[in-house]
């Protein structure tokens, strides 16, 4: 088998894949649909994309496929940053005003219309391309950046898998396009022969990675996905808008030990789905105010402040000799954690100790 029919196996089986991927998307039960469309037509549209490693003479007899192909890759970013959304906020939804961002691929089915996908044409849509590539990368760290503040301000299940599988497939984005750009680099410097091949066999292995990849992280872990409402602003825009000042005065003290009061006595954090929108329920004042006192003048984040606690709890429990018996699942779960991963990564915070290594010290002082 050659290169190029190496290239050509590896798009068919990628192709599949995608086609799979999506079917599985778009007909799981599940409440993230939104994410789940976007991310599917995301795949179809990328796979589209691919077809160009085994069906070039295709395209090659119908130039108006040729041209909606090549102008949909200017699609894809702009889904992959809606899907980003979706996954980040429960309550994202696609509007009219969202269309814009289609606006590059109607151009340039226009353009490729009138100059039959001259050189010239290729060649200005390649650099709007990586202009267009780079501008969704940066707002998609930005968006990932606030949704990581916004879950620590506001929740306190320390559950970060969103933010990992977010994180992670966008970098596995950028490792894959550094191929396109030594692709682009090697075309424009007129290099033909082997290192283009080679490049294609790279993109190839590349894309076939990622995609087993999206199949088996969703076949594992099928409740990954999570969000928290559009609607949620990190404490310093709280703070701005109300133009709260840094220092705290005698009735902020007040509020803040009646605060410290109400979580040793009624203990809101063994509820390990705790927010603070329930806890400002649960306390009776408005959820931004109660963010203003734990954000900033206790200067923790939510999910720290309440986590403290837990901690403390557990700790208690773990130094008593007439717990010892008890295990580690057993405790975690009474004092408000959900998994066994978030509370050693909690508890070692905190002591710098797991919570077996700091049973075995406590007990046997």
């Amino acid at each position: 088998m050659n290169s190029l029919e190496l290239v050509s196996s590896l798009g068919k089986i990628i192709f599949f894949l995608m086609l799979l991927f999506s079917f599985f998307l778009l007909t799981v039960k599940s409440e993230k649909k939104m994410a789940n469309r976007i991310f599917a037509l995301f795949l179809l549209v990328t796979a589209l994309d691919l077809t160009g490693l085994f069906l070039s003479d295709f395209f090659i007899q119908y130039p108006n496929i040729r041209i909606l192909k090549t102008a949909s890759t200017l699609l894809q970013m702009p889904l992959f940053y809606f899907y980003v959304l979706a996954v980040c906020y429960s309550d994202f939804k696609l509007n009219p005003k969202h269309l814009i961002h289609g606006a590059l691929f109607v151009l340039f089915i226009l353009i490729f219309r009138f100059t039959s996908l001259s050189d010239q044409s290729l060649f200005y849509f390649s650099i709007v391309g990586e202009l267009q590539y780079f501008s969704y990368i940066i707002a998609i760290f930005y968006v990932l950046k606030k949704y990581k503040n916004l879950y620590l301000e506001n929740y306190s299940n320390s559950d970060g898998s969103v933010y990992r599988w977010l994180f992670r497939v966008t970098i596995f984005f950028c490792f894959a396009h550094m191929f396109v750009l030594l692709k682009l680099g090697v075309l424009f410097w007129g290099s033909e022969g082997g290192y283009i091949e080679s490049l294609y066999i790279f993109i190839s292995i590349s894309a076939l990675l990622i995609i087993c990849w999206f199949v088996l992280t969703a076949l594992n872990n099928p409740h990954l996905f999570t969000g928290i409402k559009t609607t949620l602003e990190p404490v310093s825009s709280i703070l701005h808008q109300k133009e709260v000042v840094a220092e705290s005065n005698e009735e902020t003290l007040e509020e803040i030990q009646r605060l410290l009061h109400f979580m040793e006595n009624e203990k809101p954090y063994l509820d390990f789905e705790l927010t603070l929108e329930k806890l400002s329920k649960q306390f009776g004042i408005q959820e931004k105010d109660i963010s203003i006192l734990i954000n900033h003048h206790l200067g923790k984040h939510f999910f720290d402040f309440v986590n403290e606690y837990r901690i403390e709890m557990a700790q208690e429990i773990l130094k008593n000799p007439k717990h010892k018996k008890r295990t580690i699942l057993e405790i975690l779960y009474e004092v408000g954690f959900n998994s066994k991963s978030s509370f050693y990564t909690a508890f070692k915070k905190v002591t710098h100790q797991t919570p077996t290594e700091y049973r075995k010290a406590t007990l046997s002082e």
